[in-house]
């Protein structure tokens, strides 16, 4: 299982196109969640925070081994959702993974993730 959260720098004067994307991902959740189970993603969370000015976009995840990544996606949901991701991310801005401290799952839930 990895457990991960980054933080990503969102392109300048694209706040509105972040906000936009984000009420996409919210309104199409069935099919959202339906990608989630080929990448074996098991909880997806994107928090966003303005910082010194800057904006930033979270992604906060609990995964399973050998999950099919985002980019191999066919599913229409992906496709638009990568579209989204190289309009509003910030290539030049190295993101930052935090580091794992503590990881708090019940056993019975860690049961049900394998």
């Amino acid at each position: 299982m990895n457990v991960e959260l980054t933080r990503f720098k969102v392109k300048e004067g694209k706040s509105d196109i972040v906000t936009e994307w984000l009420q996409f991902l919210n309104e199409n959740m069935k099919d959202v969640l339906v990608t989630l189970e080929g990448e074996k993603m098991y909880v997806e969370t994107i928090f966003r925070e303005n910082l010194d000015g800057h904006e930033y976009l979270y992604w906060y995840s609990v995964q399973g081994e050998g999950g099919q990544n985002v980019e191999e996606s066919k599913h229409w949901i992906d496709k638009k959702h990568l579209e989204y991701w190289d309009e509003c991310i910030d290539p030049e801005f190295r993101p930052v993974d935090l580091t794992t401290e503590v990881v708090m799952i019940p056993q019975k839930v860690r049961e049900a993730m394998d």
